[in-house]
């Protein structure tokens, strides 16, 4: 069946004078639900996206689920998804609970979750600052991070330490973003001064918990840890205010103004071009919001490589032989440099298809319109499973196995030539990703410094057994940990 996604007028015309019959949400099939509740209590929130692909397993590509008096659509078809996303922001957009939830929290909306004509202009000023261009300025001030993080693992290194993944690499991902965003050394890696990300690690949590949260209890009452929220929002935007006077200051310099060297007077610059529409806020929205997608997603899209292929030590061997050919002093690389790691980039594809950090995503329609053959009014939220037809052996052959090979020419037969378009961990269509290329290029940096460096002696889960995937807003592994030898 070709799928459509449309308003149900604009289907019929003289040549299809009796389109197919069109179904509602209550026509489709889905897990029974219970009174009341509906499907709410069948799902932990920790493991929501492998309760929702487990539903669309058994029951279809679309699916009718029912939270309490909410009901969702949920569809798992890459075409279907393609199409949502290319229908933001005229036909969907971010859930609106989600931008209520940050709005309560005192977040100014960024381009994540602002909407309309708000987000048109906060768009062209954020896109001008993640442009490839400007992403290559940022790379001298990126390798001084990176080289902090090599100098902390060697001495992890020789004294046999245990590196913690995940809270590792959100160090780097803090220091990264904050030096990018701000102008500002926060160096966490080496002073073990971690306020930052203490406080990001405060907030991130609590916007999926609220957005989930079936009574909105702190409306009229908070707990201690609502109160600990409170005052890390407003630690975040107390200190971006404070960056923002001295970035100004910074840019009475003419060439500096020119050229900024950080996100931040990047941001600036633009908001100050006559008729961009922007204010203060919007830019303080913007850095808060960057800092919380750039500090966890960036990390735990490392981590998930690291762990794939730590487990399939081929290609680490691959890839390492192909840093050695192209890369030496870490201090000289150049971005040059780095776009010369195909395999590398594979590698990223790869993890990215298999463990991306957002399993699903959700848009809300706008207006009444017709997703595939359904009907769906205005208001109703749509769950979009992202990892379904990327683990289908139709899509990708040996979709289970981390072939990275299969992202280059040699390999054409394991993977269509429309991979891209079936693996869309950036989204897609006008509200795509717009930190992509800093997100790449930091992932690429990270690796191929590892593996210049260190050999990797384990990566391993608290358990012995596979990676644990726990859902908290991204998908991220839980427990795992690393030993590193250093290489001669």
């Amino acid at each position: 069946m070709k799928m459509s996604l449309m308003p149900q007028a604009d289907r019929q015309s003289a040549e299809d004078p009796a389109p197919a019959r069109l179904r509602s949400l209550r026509d489709l099939p889905g897990p029974r639900p219970w009174p009341l509740v509906g499907n709410a209590l069948q799902v932990r929130l920790d493991k929501v996206h492998q309760n929702v692909e487990a539903w669309v397993k058994r029951y279809g590509p679309m699916i009718h689920v029912r939270l309490g008096g909410f009901h969702l659509l949920v569809v798992s078809d890459h075409e279907v998804i393609a199409g949502l996303l290319r229908d933001r922001p005229e036909g969907f957009r971010r859930p609106s609970r989600m931008q209520q939830i940050m709005a309560e929290m005192g977040i100014q909306d960024g381009v994540f979750v602002a909407e309309g004509e708000h987000w048109a202009r906060q768009r062209r000023m954020v896109m001008a600052s993640f442009a490839p261009g400007q992403v290559r300025a940022y790379l001298p001030a990126l390798l001084n991070v990176a080289q902090r993080l090599r100098r902390r693992w060697t001495v992890a290194a020789a004294k046999g330490q245990r590196i913690e993944l995940q809270p590792e690499l959100m160090r780097f991902t803090v220091d990264a973003i904050s030096g990018l965003a701000f102008g500002v050394d926060v160096d966490t890696l080496s002073s073990q001064d971690d306020v930052i990300q203490r406080h990001l690690d405060q907030i991130f949590p609590t916007i999926w918990r609220r957005s989930h949260a079936i009574v909105r209890y702190w409306k009229w009452f908070k707990l201690p840890r609502d109160r600990a929220l409170d005052r890390s929002v407003r630690a975040v935007n107390e200190a971006i205010r404070g960056f923002m006077a001295d970035a100004r200051t910074r840019l009475q310099d003419p060439a500096r103004r020119a050229a900024p060297p950080n996100l931040l007077e990047a941001m600036i610059v633009a908001a100050e071009e006559p008729g961009s529409g922007m204010q203060d806020d919007d830019v303080v929205g913007n850095v808060f919001t960057m800092l919380l997608a750039g500090e966890d997603t960036t990390a735990t899209s490392l981590s998930w490589m690291i762990y794939l292929m730590s487990r399939n030590p081929h290609t680490l061997q691959r890839a390492r032989e192909e840093v050695a050919t192209h890369l030496g002093d870490l201090s000289a690389w150049s971005a040059d440099d780095l776009g010369k790691l195909d395999y590398l980039e594979a590698c990223i594809h790869e993890s990215m298809r298999i463990k991306p950090v957002g399993p699903f995503n959700v848009v809300e329609a706008l207006k009444d319109t017709v997703v595939g053959d359904v009907r769906v009014r205005a208001g109703t939220s749509v769950v979009m499973v992202m990892r379904h037809d990327t683990l289908s052996d139709s899509a990708f052959p040996q979709a289970e196995r981390f072939v990275p090979e299969r992202w280059l020419a040699e390999a054409s037969p394991l993977a269509p030539s429309h991979a891209k378009r079936v693996s869309m961990p950036f989204g897609a269509g006008p509200r795509i990703c717009p930190g992509r290329y800093l997100a790449l290029l930091e992932i690429k940096l990270v690796a191929a410094m590892l593996l210049q460096s260190f050999d990797i002696v384990s990566v391993d889960t608290p358990d012995g057994g596979e990676a644990e995937e726990h859902m908290a807003l991204t998908m991220v592994p839980v427990g795992l940990h690393m030993r590193l030898r250093a290489r001669a």
